[in-house]
Protein backbone atom coordinates (compact mmCIF):
# COMPACT_ATOMS: atom_id res chain seq x y z
CA UNK A 1 0.00 0.00 0.00
CA UNK A 2 2.89 2.88 0.81
CA UNK A 3 4.26 1.97 -3.18
CA UNK A 4 1.09 2.61 -4.23
CA UNK A 5 0.54 6.06 -2.31
CA UNK A 6 4.42 6.88 -3.47
CA UNK A 7 4.03 5.71 -6.80
CA UNK A 8 0.46 8.19 -7.10
CA UNK A 9 2.77 10.95 -5.57
CA UNK A 10 5.24 10.46 -8.26
CA UNK A 11 2.30 10.80 -10.92
CA UNK A 12 1.37 13.67 -10.04
CA UNK A 13 4.42 15.10 -9.56
CA UNK A 14 5.30 14.12 -13.33
CA UNK A 15 1.86 15.47 -14.37
CA UNK A 16 2.42 18.85 -12.42
CA UNK A 17 6.20 19.18 -13.98
CA UNK A 18 4.92 17.97 -17.56
CA UNK A 19 2.31 21.06 -18.01
CA UNK A 20 5.05 22.92 -16.91
CA UNK A 21 7.07 22.09 -19.47
CA UNK A 22 4.71 22.09 -22.46
CA UNK A 23 3.39 25.44 -21.46
CA UNK A 24 6.87 26.62 -21.92
CA UNK A 25 6.88 24.88 -25.47
CA UNK A 26 3.96 26.22 -26.09
CA UNK A 27 4.86 30.03 -25.58
CA UNK A 28 7.63 29.26 -27.83
CA UNK A 29 4.93 27.86 -30.94
CA UNK A 30 2.51 30.31 -30.00
CA UNK A 31 5.45 33.16 -29.91
CA UNK A 32 6.37 31.97 -33.71
CA UNK A 33 2.61 31.87 -34.82
CA UNK A 34 2.35 35.37 -33.97
CA UNK A 35 4.51 36.61 -35.66
CA UNK A 36 4.85 34.24 -38.47
CA UNK A 37 1.05 35.54 -39.09
CA UNK A 38 2.88 39.20 -39.07
CA UNK A 39 5.25 38.62 -41.28
CA UNK A 40 2.24 37.70 -44.07
CA UNK A 41 0.47 40.59 -43.16
CA UNK A 42 2.99 42.55 -43.75
CA UNK A 43 4.64 40.87 -46.74
CA UNK A 44 0.70 41.15 -48.42
CA UNK A 45 0.53 44.32 -47.84
CA UNK A 46 4.22 44.91 -49.10
CA UNK A 47 6.50 46.20 -46.43
CA UNK A 48 9.21 43.73 -46.71
CA UNK A 49 10.97 45.34 -43.77
CA UNK A 50 8.24 44.35 -41.35
CA UNK A 51 7.79 41.12 -42.75
CA UNK A 52 12.14 40.45 -42.34
CA UNK A 53 11.46 41.77 -38.60
CA UNK A 54 8.62 39.18 -37.90
CA UNK A 55 9.74 36.44 -39.86
CA UNK A 56 13.42 36.19 -37.65
CA UNK A 57 11.61 36.59 -34.69
CA UNK A 58 9.33 33.35 -35.94
CA UNK A 59 12.24 31.23 -36.79
CA UNK A 60 14.09 32.29 -33.50
CA UNK A 61 10.65 31.00 -31.36
CA UNK A 62 10.72 28.29 -34.17
CA UNK A 63 14.00 27.11 -32.82
CA UNK A 64 13.52 27.21 -30.01
CA UNK A 65 10.11 25.19 -29.93
CA UNK A 66 11.71 22.68 -31.89
CA UNK A 67 14.86 22.42 -29.55
CA UNK A 68 12.33 21.68 -26.34
CA UNK A 69 10.30 18.40 -28.50
CA UNK A 70 13.65 17.06 -29.87
CA UNK A 71 14.84 17.10 -26.14
CA UNK A 72 11.46 15.81 -25.30
CA UNK A 73 11.89 12.90 -27.88
CA UNK A 74 15.01 12.00 -26.75
CA UNK A 75 13.82 11.36 -23.13
CA UNK A 76 11.13 9.85 -23.78
CA UNK A 77 13.03 6.96 -26.14
CA UNK A 78 15.55 6.23 -22.73
CA UNK A 79 12.21 6.06 -20.82
CA UNK A 80 10.73 3.30 -22.77
CA UNK A 81 14.40 1.61 -22.79
CA UNK A 82 14.37 1.49 -19.35
CA UNK A 83 10.66 0.81 -19.13
CA UNK A 84 11.51 -2.63 -21.23
CA UNK A 85 14.65 -3.24 -18.99
CA UNK A 86 12.54 -3.11 -15.82
CA UNK A 87 10.08 -5.84 -17.30
CA UNK A 88 12.70 -8.28 -19.13
CA UNK A 89 14.43 -8.14 -15.29
CA UNK A 90 10.66 -7.93 -13.32
CA UNK A 91 9.95 -12.07 -15.91
CA UNK A 92 13.37 -12.98 -14.80
CA UNK A 93 12.55 -12.37 -10.83
CA UNK A 94 15.01 -9.55 -10.48
CA UNK A 95 12.78 -7.00 -8.54
CA UNK A 96 15.86 -4.85 -7.32
CA UNK A 97 17.08 -4.71 -10.80
CA UNK A 98 13.47 -3.65 -12.41
CA UNK A 99 13.05 -1.40 -9.46
CA UNK A 100 16.18 0.56 -10.91
CA UNK A 101 15.29 0.46 -14.34
CA UNK A 102 11.69 2.04 -13.50
CA UNK A 103 13.54 4.40 -11.20
CA UNK A 104 15.25 5.88 -14.49
CA UNK A 105 12.23 5.40 -16.89
CA UNK A 106 10.28 7.96 -14.43
CA UNK A 107 13.48 10.65 -14.27
CA UNK A 108 13.39 10.72 -18.00
CA UNK A 109 9.67 10.69 -18.67
CA UNK A 110 9.71 13.82 -15.54
CA UNK A 111 12.53 15.83 -18.43
CA UNK A 112 10.65 15.16 -21.02
CA UNK A 113 7.65 17.04 -19.94
CA UNK A 114 4.74 14.86 -21.65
Amino acid sequence: MKQLSTIFAIGVLAIFLSNQALASDAGHTSEAMEHAGQALAHGEDGHAKVLVEHAEKALQHAKEAEEAHAAAHKHMTEAIKHMEESIKHGKMGHADEGAKHMKEAIMHMRKSGH
